[in-house]
């Protein structure tokens, strides 16, 4: 077990409280607060552990507490916190959305419990400093901060901070994704779509218009290699995400007509991007040859 992971143990023994997000079926605009005990055992019917998201009021005191802050901050904030390591107009919350808390938008809530684990594109079991540096290089197209820095340290032990009282090994409710069928795209329309519904934050030039919108194409932008070039991700989560004040109000055809449009401009390279998934299984949607499917 990791050092850290002692460290946090210790006060997830106590009785946790947790504060569940609003739309969790107890009233529009409620938060009721619950023991994560309890969320938990509501949810084992499916297997997955209920989406829970802790109160910001209750971070630990002493260096722990530093550690949690400072790695929210460093997440919420990591060009201007970390320029040596960050080389777009990309930040972590650029994708994972409100600190990581964001339901089905790439939750970090839980995914401490999920590490290790195999990943295909690797094509071996990565833990989660691994998966870390993998976002840095790719979706921020810059490096990743040593595996045993102070940056790494504070970003795991906000993660794991957001995954108290979920079972090592367990899925949590809202995770990843909502997956989104396949559908022809037209350009075309996600032009207009785009135009109309996205450019008031990101700009009719795609680069960000209203902070916290973010560069989409470009060399400010994420690279090839990042999962957001994949049209299916891209098209998942701007379905469920966006726009930021209206999530899920565009239609699966929408999302995937504004992806299209999206992904279809130039974006930097990444290097070594051939080697991905090495056992000769990447998605369908996949923006570039690898070495292994040649074969």
């Amino acid at each position: 077990m990791r050092p850290l992971a002692l460290l946090l143990l210790i006060p997830l023994l106590a009785c946790d409280v947790v504060r569940a997000p609003e739309g969790s079926g107890e009233g529009s605009g409620l938060v009721r607060t619950v023991s994560a005990g309890a969320a938990n055992a509501a949810a084992a019917a499916d297997g997955r552990v209920a989406f829970v998201v802790p109160d910001l009021a209750d971070v630990p005191p002493g260096e722990i507490g530093v550690a949690v802050r400072r790695g929210r901050a460093l997440l919420e904030h990591t060009r201007d916190s970390l320029p040596q390591f960050v080389g777009n107009g990309l930040r972590c919350t650029s994708c994972h959305l409100d600190g990581g808390t964001r339901r089905n938008v790439m939750s970090w809530v839980g995914v401490y419990a999920r590490f290790p684990q195999y990943r295909s594109r690797s094509g071996a079991v990565i833990d989660l400093e691994e998966r870390i540096g993998d976002c840095f290089e790719r979706s921020l197209n810059g490096k990743s901060p040593a595996y045993d820095s102070r940056e790494m340290r504070d970003m795991i032990a906000y993660m794991a901070w957001l995954s108290r009282g979920t079972p090592v090994g367990r899925e949590t409710e809202g995770q990843g994704l909502p997956p989104l069928a396949p559908v022809k795209p037209d350009t075309a329309a996600g032009r207009r779509t785009f135009l109309a519904e996205c450019a008031r934050c990101h700009g009719e030039d795609g680069q960000g218009l209203i902070p916290p919108a973010t560069p989409l194409w470009g060399p400010r932008s994420y690279n090839i290699g990042a999962g957001m070039a994949r049209l299916r991700t891209a098209a998942a989560f701007i379905r469920a995400g966006m726009p930021y004040d209206r999530p899920n109000t565009l239609t699966p055809q929408q999302a995937y007509d504004v992806a299209a449009y999206m992904n279809g401009h130039a974006r930097p390279d990444f290097k070594g991007k051939e080697k991905d998934w090495p056992n000769g299984d990447p998605p369908p949607d996949v923006a570039y040859q690898t070495t292994a499917r040649r074969r």
